[in-house]
């Protein structure tokens, strides 16, 4: 679970928007991309892999009592993710799937106690009594599958929402999303494809996955609707519930979360930069504040997940 930080999002924009010659697409996708919801974009869209990432390890066994390792269908075949068991109590509990930073594609031990300051494991959500899911993708792990890099991806989120709103524990009206780095990124893309979520919560993301570099770009980098198509920043219009994006001023993406926020006009999008936080410091305080919000939303439904005001309040925990 490692951030990466490369290019600022107006050169990857620019390398998105004007590939060069070699590219076979359309010199307008981006254009394109204001006329279309990412999901029409997407419809019968074949992406073209040209590259395998490496391999990793089998995910580890989790402790009994606070996950378990199942294994859910997606388009590729089963897919494996640690989730919370079923607390017995007979109710329909709120849930979270939660994408992970760095390797978002394969996981790793999401149990053992972080330092406040860098608390990448979502604790306080599973300690909120929130259901969660940590899904592993394709490719990831010892998944069937290649990875995709932010498109293929997209599916296999869906397809664990799908898992987890058929488990009798869980309140399929009241799913969430959340993912943070490369997870954020990737969060975005499945918020502006797909209404299947109550909220999305996307910490850090970049406007383009090409501002990572290479090492998470497995299509041609000079196709540009390929590079279209996985980038957040030009799908803002597509989103249809609410899309809270989150980052620390201190240091990160918030030069990425600025461009964005300049460039939409979507009200059910809200930019939050907290001041005084970084990438990773931001994360524990802001995952505390959402889960009890989450929680007083099943007595209030209509109490507000995050505003404005609140970047104070993390800035501050």
């Amino acid at each position: 679970m490692i951030a990466f930080r490369y290019a600022s999002l107006a050169m990857a924009a620019t390398l998105v928007l004007h590939a060069g010659p070699a590219c076979s697409q359309s010199a307008g996708a981006g254009q394109a991309a204001a006329k279309q919801t990412l999901s029409e974009a997407r419809k019968g869209n074949i992406t073209t892999i040209v590259r395998s990432g490496e391999r990793e390890p089998p995910m580890p066994v989790p402790p009994k009592g606070i996950f378990q390792l199942v294994r859910f269908d997606a388009p590729v075949g089963k897919l494996g993710a640690y989730l919370t068991p079923d607390p017995g109590d007979g109710k329909r509990h709120p849930a979270i799937i939660w994408l992970t930073g760095g390797d978002s594609n394969s996981v790793g031990e999401m149990w053992s106690p972080q330092p406040r300051d860098r608390d990448q494991s979502a604790a306080a959500y599973r300690k909120a009594g929130i259901v969660t899911m940590f899904p592993s993708l394709r490719g990831g792990n010892d998944n069937p599958g290649r990875r995709e890099g932010f498109y293929g991806e997209v599916d296999d989120v869906i397809a664990a929402a799908g898992y987890l709103a058929k488990l009798p524990y869980v309140d399929p009206s009241r799913i969430y999303l959340g993912g943070h780095s490369t997870g954020g990124t990737l969060a975005m893309l499945v918020a502006e494809t797909t209404n299947r979520f109550r909220a999305t919560f996307a910490f850090g993301p970049v406007g383009t996955p090409l501002s990572y570099g290479n090492w998470a770009t497995y299509h041609a980098p000079d196709n540009r609707k390929e590079a279209v198509l996985r980038s957040p920043m030009f799908w803002l219009h597509s989103v249809t519930r609410p899309l809270f994006v989150i980052e620390g001023v201190a240091s990160g993406n918030a030069s990425d979360l600025d461009a964005m926020q300049r460039a939409n006009r979507n009200e059910n999008i809200r930019f939050i930069p907290v001041e005084r936080k970084t990438h990773f410091s931001v994360l524990a305080p802001a995952n505390e504040l959402i889960a009890s919000r989450i929680l007083a939303q099943q007595v209030v439904p209509a109490a507000p997940l995050l505003t404005a005001d609140d970047a104070r309040q993390i800035g501050e925990r």
